[in-house]
């Protein structure tokens, strides 16, 4: 059996943009060893995992991506976050993901990424002195303007909604929740009321006024959960499995599987990531084990923010630096995204993603984008389905 490499890069797809000549940003790269894979590879189509009425997610898709049903095997985003930034997670912990925000006098969110602040350990440290009588609160800090919350020893339910609206020009919501997470609400509010106060007067937020930077005044939570075992990776597939990535969800996800993290210095999930260290990382571990996960994130931000050139330019320097991968053998390169990320819309969406196998076989497809790998023999393929067809090619 052939190795496999899975390289997951986040948001791949994308609509056509009227600044790039009626292309996506994956189109108008110029991507030479990309479309060198996809002309002597196999092409298809992934459909995202998506539920009904929603925009497909992070977690969701890439459980799905490795064939993990979604309905029932995802924890909630906070405990995948809390997993990734390396907390351990007690028994009746309850865990939330949590955005750095701006929002004005009215509560009225001007920025839900307060202008993708980075250096917030001051304002985590300030923030965990805060005491809400009857449970303990702790914040770790992820990526950029990602945090993880935790709330400990109380009978708290973690059926409790978001306070994010998840558009700007709009008032931040409460949280609402009924029986036990009723408790579990008030306790949220009450935190959030105290930290808005506590981020108001820092000091770091009054430097950066006083710089014309956007103050990180306000805390949006969501994807409340709890721990729960599942199957692992290896156990699912008789594959020693490892992973790759720089945000704290991807490396949450690759812990919650239970595969083996690989460390490489300078992978951030940042633009400013180490692509090349990643790249020969992976292709290091594949000496040691059966699938290596490698997970790339800028192109999803780029998106989000609308910056559909920062996006083309990314995708570039992913070409740029996966030729190293080119000498691999016996191993199978398995290249797409989770979802797709519609820089027009500044948000996630539910385009199919483009894929390629690299290794088990050759179609009729010359580039490596959305529209030519409609044309593949792959076909489309369900998110949750990819794995088996990955597994038919690597035999």
């Amino acid at each position: 059996m052939k190795k496999i490499l899975l390289v997951v890069i986040d948001g791949l797809g994308d609509e056509k943009i009227p600044q790039l000549g009626w292309k996506t940003p994956l189109e108008a790269a110029k991507k030479p060893n990309l479309n060198f894979l996809a002309k002597n590879g196999i092409c298809g189509l992934v459909e995202p995992w998506v539920e009904k009425g929603k925009l497909p997610t992070s977690e969701d898709c890439h459980l799905a991506l490795f064939g993990f049903n979604p309905k029932t095997k995802n924890p909630g985003r906070g405990v995948l976050e809390v997993l990734g930034i390396g907390e351990k997670i007690l028994k009746n912990d309850i865990c939330f993901r949590g955005n750095f925000a701006t929002v004005d006098k009215n509560f009225i969110i001007i920025d839900r990424r307060a202008g993708r602040i980075e250096k917030t350990e001051s304002l985590l440290a300030a923030l965990n002195k805060i005491r809400i009588k009857g449970v303990k609160i702790i914040l770790k800090k992820a990526f950029g303007h990602r945090f993880g919350l935790i709330l400990r020893d109380g009978n708290l339910s973690e059926k409790v909604t978001s306070n994010d609206p998840k558009k700007v020009g709009e008032r931040v919501l409460k949280i609402l929740g009924k029986g036990k997470a009723k408790k579990t609400a008030e306790i949220l509010n009450e935190f959030l009321e105290k930290a808005h106060l506590v981020l108001e007067s820092h000091p770091l937020n009054k430097k950066r006024r006083k710089e014309g930077k956007l103050p990180a005044n306000y805390l949006l939570l969501r994807g409340g959960g709890k721990f729960k075992k599942i199957e692992s990776f290896e156990q699912k597939y008789s594959l020693k499995s490892a992973f790759i990535a720089g945000g704290t969800l991807y490396k949450g996800i690759g812990r919650y599987l239970k595969m083996e993290e690989i460390k490489v210095r300078g992978a951030n999930g940042l633009p400013t990531t180490n692509l090349k260290g990643k790249f020969l990382s992976a292709k290091k571990a594949l000496q040691k084990y059966d699938f290596v996960f490698l997970h790339i994130k800028a192109p999803d931000s780029f998106a989000e923010d609308g910056n559909f050139l920062g996006k083309k330019e990314f995708l570039e320097k992913i070409d740029q630096n996966i030729k190293v991968l080119f000498s691999l053998k016996n191993t199978l390169i398995v290249i797409t995204g989770d979802h797709s990320t519609s820089s027009l819309l500044k948000s996630h969406c539910s385009k199919p993603l483009p894929l390629l196998i690299f290794g088990g076989g050759k179609d009729n497809v010359e580039e490596f984008s959305e529209e030519s790998c409609e044309n593949g023999k792959l076909g489309k393929i369900p998110q949750l389905k990819l794995m088996t067809v990955i597994l038919k090619y690597a035999k």
